[in-house]
């Protein structure tokens, strides 16, 4: 026959167990820390302003959703090696998903093509060779460049009464895919519906802004018929708006951007730049987390999402559509 536990018995039995208790909920908090999903971003250019913007959405929606969004990218958009580098590593963490721009159209599908056999990967903002996306957020970027051509045909009507006259193109770097379908939207709008405009010069940099620079000053000097520039990309646009300021020639030669900071902003309120067009980097960064989070659930996600673009002149940049656009909160 078994006898009672002494009264210190079942006490010190007691003590034992609440001194158990808090060892148990450090594991069981370290469990749920654990737990907590890992979908890195990997953005063209960790210093530029437009991939802060779309870092801040990933941010937030890292905040809202719960999940732990390490923010990586290479330095400049010219440096695909390093950004390969990144995804390779990235992939070697096993996170739940990765969400990533590439640089390059043609180096990035492979890479991408191995990673996708180790984890979900979510396209925003630029194509590249590979089919091995799950989910791909971006801006129609031939609609992007219809839109710059409508922008800076009316520019060119209000000032000459006609869409006519010569006109220029400045992409930013070779075999980039938004670039090219930018490059190829511009083109054909003015084709299509602007007979009276000329594409004179279609100029490819080196994704230096002080190239840019160079490009428009050349261009401002071999073609005294200019009326009309489109720069596709924020760098490009940077470069060619201080060329048209330093020629004082604004008043002649529309200049129409992609894109905006704060230099471009200043440069479309005093007329410099006639229009932006205005993606939504924001929502790209969001949203692509939130859509990462989904596939690596095994939810059902969207195989091509287009975030919008947006033209924003003098006159509608007070809007608040605009002024969302073009003063997102990046903290």
């Amino acid at each position: 026959m078994k006898l009672p536990l002494s009264l210190s018995s079942s006490r010190r039995i007691l003590f034992g167990l609440l001194a158990v208790l808090p060892t148990a909920a450090v594991m069981q908090t370290s469990l749920a820390a654990d737990a907590k999903p890992t979908i890195p971003i990997i953005v063209k250019d960790t210093t530029s302003n437009y991939w802060q913007i779309v870092l801040a959405g990933a941010r937030k929606a890292g905040k809202d959703l719960n999940v732990n969004v390490p923010e990586l990218g290479a330095q400049s958009e010219s440096d695909i090696n390093g950004q390969i580098s990144i995804l390779e590593n990235a992939v070697s963490e096993n996170p739940a998903a990765i969400v990533i721009s590439p640089t390059q159209k043609a180096a990035l599908g492979k890479p991408i093509d191995e990673a996708a056999k180790k984890v979900k990967i979510i396209g925003i903002d630029s194509a590249a060779d590979s089919k091995a996306f799950t989910s791909f957020l971006t801006t129609d970027n031939v609609q992007g460049g219809r839109i710059a051509a409508d922008g800076l045909a009316a520019a060119i009507t209000a000032k000459y009464g006609k869409a006519e006259g010569d006109v220029a193109l400045i992409t930013a770097i070779p075999g980039v895919g938004s670039l090219d379908e930018r490059a190829k939207g511009f083109k054909e709008e003015i084709a299509s519906k602007y007979p009276g405009l000329k594409l004179v010069a279609d100029k490819v940099a080196d994704g230096q802004a002080t190239t840019g620079l160079n490009i428009m000053t050349d261009l401002i000097t071999a073609n005294p018929n200019l009326r009309g520039v489109f720069a596709s990309n924020l760098i490009m646009a940077q470069g060619a708006g201080q060329a048209i300021a330093e020629n004082k020639v604004a008043d002649k030669i529309k200049l129409v951007g992609f894109d905006s900071d704060d230099k471009l902003i200043k440069l479309l309120t005093d007329g410099t730049i006639v229009a932006l067009v205005v993606q939504d980097p924001y929502r790209m960064g969001y949203d692509g987390i939130k859509t990462a989070l989904a596939a690596s659930k095994g939810e059902k996600v969207e195989t091509f999402v287009d975030t919008g673009a947006n033209l924003i002149t003098k006159e509608n940049m007070n809007s608040p559509r605009s002024q969302e656009l073009l003063n997102p909160k990046v903290k």
